[in-house]
Protein backbone atom coordinates (compact mmCIF):
# COMPACT_ATOMS: atom_id res chain seq x y z
CA UNK A 1 0.00 0.00 0.00
CA UNK A 2 1.76 3.36 -0.76
CA UNK A 3 1.73 6.07 1.78
CA UNK A 4 0.26 9.40 1.66
CA UNK A 5 3.09 11.64 0.85
CA UNK A 6 2.03 14.75 2.27
CA UNK A 7 0.69 15.62 5.69
CA UNK A 8 -2.97 16.99 4.01
CA UNK A 9 -3.31 13.11 3.03
CA UNK A 10 -3.05 11.45 6.55
CA UNK A 11 -6.27 11.38 8.80
CA UNK A 12 -4.32 13.77 11.93
CA UNK A 13 -2.11 16.42 11.46
CA UNK A 14 -0.24 18.78 14.23
CA UNK A 15 2.24 20.38 15.16
CA UNK A 16 5.25 20.38 17.43
CA UNK A 17 4.35 22.83 20.06
CA UNK A 18 7.18 22.04 22.66
CA UNK A 19 10.37 19.56 22.98
CA UNK A 20 11.96 18.89 26.00
CA UNK A 21 15.13 16.81 27.06
CA UNK A 22 15.44 15.57 30.74
CA UNK A 23 19.56 15.19 30.99
CA UNK A 24 19.57 13.49 34.36
CA UNK A 25 16.90 10.96 34.83
CA UNK A 26 14.15 12.11 36.74
CA UNK A 27 15.38 15.06 37.50
CA UNK A 28 13.85 18.42 35.82
CA UNK A 29 14.12 19.03 31.93
CA UNK A 30 14.79 21.65 29.58
CA UNK A 31 12.74 23.16 27.52
CA UNK A 32 14.59 23.48 23.75
CA UNK A 33 13.63 24.46 20.49
CA UNK A 34 14.95 22.35 18.87
CA UNK A 35 17.09 18.73 19.53
CA UNK A 36 18.79 16.33 17.50
CA UNK A 37 16.87 12.56 16.76
CA UNK A 38 19.69 9.90 18.03
CA UNK A 39 18.43 6.09 17.66
CA UNK A 40 17.69 6.49 21.35
CA UNK A 41 15.78 9.63 21.23
CA UNK A 42 16.30 13.06 21.74
CA UNK A 43 20.18 13.95 22.01
CA UNK A 44 21.44 14.11 25.96
CA UNK A 45 18.05 13.00 26.90
CA UNK A 46 18.44 10.54 30.14
CA UNK A 47 22.15 9.91 29.22
CA UNK A 48 22.68 10.47 32.86
CA UNK A 49 21.48 9.11 36.16
CA UNK A 50 21.58 8.78 39.82
CA UNK A 51 22.11 5.78 41.72
CA UNK A 52 22.43 4.54 44.88
CA UNK A 53 25.12 3.09 46.77
CA UNK A 54 24.09 -0.71 45.26
CA UNK A 55 24.38 0.94 41.48
CA UNK A 56 20.49 1.39 41.16
CA UNK A 57 18.69 3.95 39.93
CA UNK A 58 16.98 6.23 41.93
CA UNK A 59 13.63 8.78 41.18
CA UNK A 60 11.43 11.32 42.10
CA UNK A 61 8.97 8.35 43.50
CA UNK A 62 11.55 7.92 46.30
CA UNK A 63 13.19 11.45 46.38
CA UNK A 64 10.76 14.18 45.27
CA UNK A 65 13.92 16.77 45.79
CA UNK A 66 14.97 15.42 42.21
CA UNK A 67 12.65 17.64 40.39
CA UNK A 68 14.35 20.61 42.26
CA UNK A 69 17.99 19.66 40.04
CA UNK A 70 17.37 21.82 36.93
CA UNK A 71 20.36 21.08 34.32
CA UNK A 72 21.44 23.50 31.91
CA UNK A 73 22.94 22.34 28.16
CA UNK A 74 25.77 24.73 27.38
CA UNK A 75 28.06 24.38 24.16
CA UNK A 76 30.59 22.29 25.92
CA UNK A 77 29.05 21.29 29.61
CA UNK A 78 25.76 20.53 31.91
CA UNK A 79 25.44 22.83 33.99
CA UNK A 80 23.72 21.28 37.50
CA UNK A 81 21.74 23.83 39.75
CA UNK A 82 19.23 23.28 43.31
CA UNK A 83 18.30 25.43 45.55
CA UNK A 84 21.30 25.67 48.55
CA UNK A 85 23.65 24.22 46.17
CA UNK A 86 26.15 26.31 43.96
CA UNK A 87 26.54 25.05 40.11
CA UNK A 88 27.76 21.33 38.99
CA UNK A 89 29.77 21.42 35.80
CA UNK A 90 30.12 18.21 34.00
CA UNK A 91 31.74 18.22 31.19
CA UNK A 92 30.02 16.20 28.26
CA UNK A 93 33.79 14.75 27.36
CA UNK A 94 34.95 13.35 30.47
CA UNK A 95 33.58 10.25 32.66
CA UNK A 96 35.49 8.28 35.16
CA UNK A 97 35.32 4.46 35.88
CA UNK A 98 33.40 2.12 34.26
CA UNK A 99 30.81 0.09 36.03
CA UNK A 100 27.44 -1.29 35.72
CA UNK A 101 24.58 0.24 37.13
CA UNK A 102 20.59 -1.27 37.21
CA UNK A 103 17.39 0.70 35.96
CA UNK A 104 14.25 -1.18 36.73
CA UNK A 105 15.02 -5.16 35.53
CA UNK A 106 18.23 -3.99 33.04
CA UNK A 107 21.80 -4.10 34.26
CA UNK A 108 23.70 -1.99 31.60
CA UNK A 109 27.17 -0.62 31.04
CA UNK A 110 28.05 2.79 32.51
CA UNK A 111 30.63 5.30 33.63
CA UNK A 112 31.05 6.93 37.34
CA UNK A 113 31.07 10.69 36.92
CA UNK A 114 33.65 10.70 39.85
CA UNK A 115 33.74 12.05 43.67
CA UNK A 116 32.71 15.47 43.43
CA UNK A 117 30.04 15.21 41.10
CA UNK A 118 28.82 12.31 44.16
CA UNK A 119 29.09 14.66 46.87
CA UNK A 120 27.23 16.83 45.60
CA UNK A 121 24.44 14.99 44.82
CA UNK A 122 24.48 13.36 48.13
CA UNK A 123 24.48 16.84 49.56
CA UNK A 124 21.58 17.68 48.56
CA UNK A 125 19.06 14.40 48.52
CA UNK A 126 20.39 12.93 51.50
CA UNK A 127 19.03 16.28 54.00
CA UNK A 128 15.22 17.16 52.84
CA UNK A 129 16.54 20.72 55.02
CA UNK A 130 19.94 21.42 53.67
CA UNK A 131 23.31 20.23 52.92
CA UNK A 132 25.01 18.75 55.21
CA UNK A 133 28.14 21.13 56.83
CA UNK A 134 30.87 19.31 54.88
CA UNK A 135 28.84 20.41 51.72
CA UNK A 136 31.45 21.63 49.12
CA UNK A 137 29.16 24.00 47.27
CA UNK A 138 30.39 24.63 44.40
CA UNK A 139 32.84 21.38 44.33
CA UNK A 140 36.31 21.96 43.10
CA UNK A 141 38.86 19.35 42.21
CA UNK A 142 40.37 20.00 45.65
CA UNK A 143 37.18 19.25 47.39
CA UNK A 144 36.69 15.25 46.41
CA UNK A 145 35.66 14.29 49.94
CA UNK A 146 38.61 11.90 51.71
CA UNK A 147 37.64 8.44 53.38
CA UNK A 148 37.07 10.89 56.98
CA UNK A 149 34.71 12.78 55.33
CA UNK A 150 32.44 9.39 53.83
CA UNK A 151 33.01 7.79 57.20
CA UNK A 152 30.91 11.21 58.93
CA UNK A 153 28.31 11.15 56.28
CA UNK A 154 27.60 7.15 57.30
CA UNK A 155 27.69 8.14 60.50
CA UNK A 156 25.05 10.67 60.37
CA UNK A 157 22.65 8.51 58.03
CA UNK A 158 22.93 10.40 55.22
CA UNK A 159 22.78 8.52 52.22
CA UNK A 160 25.09 8.26 49.26
CA UNK A 161 24.25 9.06 46.01
CA UNK A 162 26.26 8.66 42.64
CA UNK A 163 26.30 10.12 39.44
CA UNK A 164 26.75 7.74 36.40
CA UNK A 165 26.67 8.35 32.29
CA UNK A 166 24.94 5.60 30.04
CA UNK A 167 28.09 3.97 28.02
CA UNK A 168 26.99 4.65 24.37
CA UNK A 169 28.56 1.19 23.39
CA UNK A 170 26.07 -1.00 25.59
CA UNK A 171 23.02 -1.83 23.71
CA UNK A 172 19.97 -1.56 26.00
CA UNK A 173 16.57 -2.43 24.03
CA UNK A 174 12.56 -1.65 24.46
CA UNK A 175 10.05 -4.25 24.98
CA UNK A 176 10.60 -6.44 22.17
CA UNK A 177 6.86 -7.49 22.80
CA UNK A 178 5.34 -3.87 22.69
CA UNK A 179 7.89 -2.88 19.64
CA UNK A 180 6.59 -5.96 17.71
CA UNK A 181 10.56 -7.62 17.57
CA UNK A 182 11.99 -4.05 16.67
CA UNK A 183 15.10 -3.77 18.09
CA UNK A 184 14.77 -0.07 19.25
CA UNK A 185 17.69 1.25 21.33
CA UNK A 186 17.04 3.80 24.55
CA UNK A 187 19.21 5.05 27.53
CA UNK A 188 18.29 5.45 30.83
CA UNK A 189 14.74 6.06 30.32
CA UNK A 190 12.31 3.83 32.01
CA UNK A 191 11.87 1.93 28.17
CA UNK A 192 11.33 3.61 25.59
CA UNK A 193 12.94 6.45 23.65
CA UNK A 194 10.42 8.70 23.24
CA UNK A 195 7.44 10.06 25.51
CA UNK A 196 4.75 12.16 23.14
CA UNK A 197 1.48 13.89 24.94
CA UNK A 198 -0.81 16.69 23.38
CA UNK A 199 -1.90 19.80 24.61
CA UNK A 200 -5.66 18.44 24.25
CA UNK A 201 -4.89 15.58 26.20
CA UNK A 202 -3.70 17.94 28.37
CA UNK A 203 -6.60 20.09 28.37
CA UNK A 204 -9.05 17.42 28.88
CA UNK A 205 -7.24 16.58 32.25
CA UNK A 206 -7.25 20.71 33.40
CA UNK A 207 -11.08 20.97 32.45
CA UNK A 208 -11.54 17.71 35.09
CA UNK A 209 -9.10 19.21 37.93
CA UNK A 210 -11.06 22.35 37.57
CA UNK A 211 -14.61 20.93 37.72
CA UNK A 212 -13.19 19.01 40.96
CA UNK A 213 -11.96 22.68 42.44
CA UNK A 214 -8.41 22.07 41.82
CA UNK A 215 -6.31 24.25 40.24
CA UNK A 216 -4.59 23.35 36.72
CA UNK A 217 -0.95 21.90 36.05
CA UNK A 218 1.53 21.98 33.75
CA UNK A 219 2.48 19.09 31.28
CA UNK A 220 6.11 19.60 32.32
CA UNK A 221 4.28 16.91 35.32
CA UNK A 222 4.26 14.04 32.74
CA UNK A 223 7.94 14.42 31.42
CA UNK A 224 7.26 14.08 27.83
CA UNK A 225 10.15 14.57 24.95
CA UNK A 226 7.08 16.15 22.22
CA UNK A 227 4.25 17.83 22.69
CA UNK A 228 2.01 18.16 19.72
CA UNK A 229 -0.56 21.01 19.40
CA UNK A 230 -3.93 20.55 16.57
CA UNK A 231 -4.82 17.61 17.78
CA UNK A 232 -7.91 15.95 19.65
CA UNK A 233 -7.66 14.91 23.34
CA UNK A 234 -6.00 11.30 23.61
CA UNK A 235 -5.46 10.76 19.84
CA UNK A 236 -1.37 10.38 20.24
CA UNK A 237 -3.05 6.95 21.41
CA UNK A 238 -5.00 5.83 18.81
CA UNK A 239 -2.67 6.45 15.32
CA UNK A 240 0.19 4.23 13.77
CA UNK A 241 3.21 5.93 12.96
CA UNK A 242 4.22 9.68 13.56
CA UNK A 243 5.42 11.25 10.23
CA UNK A 244 7.67 14.53 11.02
CA UNK A 245 8.31 16.52 8.25
CA UNK A 246 11.80 18.11 8.94
CA UNK A 247 14.76 19.85 6.53
CA UNK A 248 16.31 16.99 5.92
CA UNK A 249 13.09 14.54 4.90
CA UNK A 250 10.60 12.55 7.36
CA UNK A 251 11.44 11.01 10.35
CA UNK A 252 9.34 8.23 11.41
CA UNK A 253 8.46 7.79 15.40
CA UNK A 254 6.20 4.73 16.07
CA UNK A 255 3.72 4.48 18.62
CA UNK A 256 4.52 1.37 20.45
CA UNK A 257 3.35 1.66 24.32
CA UNK A 258 0.35 3.71 26.53
CA UNK A 259 2.48 5.76 29.33
CA UNK A 260 1.72 4.12 32.48
CA UNK A 261 1.37 6.51 35.40
CA UNK A 262 3.11 6.66 38.89
CA UNK A 263 2.65 8.81 41.32
CA UNK A 264 5.11 11.23 39.74
CA UNK A 265 2.55 13.28 38.53
CA UNK A 266 1.68 14.43 41.49
CA UNK A 267 4.47 16.37 42.26
CA UNK A 268 4.89 19.88 41.58
CA UNK A 269 7.94 20.35 39.87
CA UNK A 270 8.49 23.96 41.07
CA UNK A 271 8.21 23.20 44.77
CA UNK A 272 9.08 18.83 44.91
CA UNK A 273 5.74 18.78 47.00
CA UNK A 274 3.30 16.14 46.69
CA UNK A 275 -0.62 16.05 46.58
CA UNK A 276 -3.03 13.13 44.70
CA UNK A 277 -5.72 15.16 42.79
CA UNK A 278 -3.73 14.47 39.40
CA UNK A 279 -3.49 11.05 40.63
CA UNK A 280 -6.93 11.11 41.72
CA UNK A 281 -8.33 12.66 38.59
CA UNK A 282 -6.91 10.30 35.99
CA UNK A 283 -8.17 7.07 37.84
CA UNK A 284 -11.73 8.59 36.92
CA UNK A 285 -11.04 8.33 33.25
CA UNK A 286 -7.73 6.90 32.25
CA UNK A 287 -8.04 3.17 33.42
CA UNK A 288 -6.42 1.72 29.81
CA UNK A 289 -7.64 -1.88 28.96
CA UNK A 290 -4.58 -2.50 26.56
CA UNK A 291 -2.30 -2.36 30.11
CA UNK A 292 -4.16 -4.38 32.31
CA UNK A 293 -6.70 -1.01 33.73
CA UNK A 294 -3.27 0.53 34.41
CA UNK A 295 -3.75 4.47 34.02
CA UNK A 296 -2.01 6.04 31.29
CA UNK A 297 -1.17 9.19 29.72
CA UNK A 298 0.80 9.51 26.78
CA UNK A 299 2.34 7.04 24.29
CA UNK A 300 6.26 5.82 24.44
CA UNK A 301 7.71 5.77 20.70
CA UNK A 302 10.61 4.21 19.28
CA UNK A 303 12.75 5.78 16.27
CA UNK A 304 12.52 3.96 13.18
CA UNK A 305 13.18 6.57 10.62
CA UNK A 306 15.31 10.13 10.85
CA UNK A 307 18.62 9.30 12.77
CA UNK A 308 20.49 12.29 12.59
CA UNK A 309 17.33 14.56 11.79
CA UNK A 310 16.45 17.75 13.93
CA UNK A 311 13.07 17.95 15.77
CA UNK A 312 12.38 21.66 16.00
CA UNK A 313 9.19 23.11 17.40
CA UNK A 314 6.56 24.23 14.80
CA UNK A 315 7.37 21.34 12.48
CA UNK A 316 4.31 19.35 11.11
CA UNK A 317 3.48 15.86 12.70
CA UNK A 318 0.72 13.66 10.43
CA UNK A 319 -0.19 10.20 11.49
CA UNK A 320 -3.15 7.96 10.48
CA UNK A 321 -5.52 6.32 12.86
CA UNK A 322 -4.87 2.61 13.81
CA UNK A 323 -7.88 0.12 13.51
CA UNK A 324 -6.57 -2.59 15.47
Amino acid sequence: MTQPSTPSDFDVQGTIARLFVYPVKSCAGVEVREALLTETGLEFDRAWMVVDEAGEFVSQRELPRMALIRPQLKQFEMVLRAPGMLALHIAYDRVEAPMQAKVWKDTVAAYDMGDVAAQWFSDFLSEPGKPREDSPGRPQESSIPSGDDAARSAASGGRRYRLVRFDPEHKRLSSLQWTGGVEAEVQFADGYALLVASEGSMAGLNERLAAGGHAAVGIERFRPNIVLAGLEAHDEDRVEMLHVTTAEGQAQLQPVKPCTRCPIPDIDPATATSSPEVGDTLRSYRADPRVDGAITFGMNLIVREGVEHMLKVGQVVAANYRFD
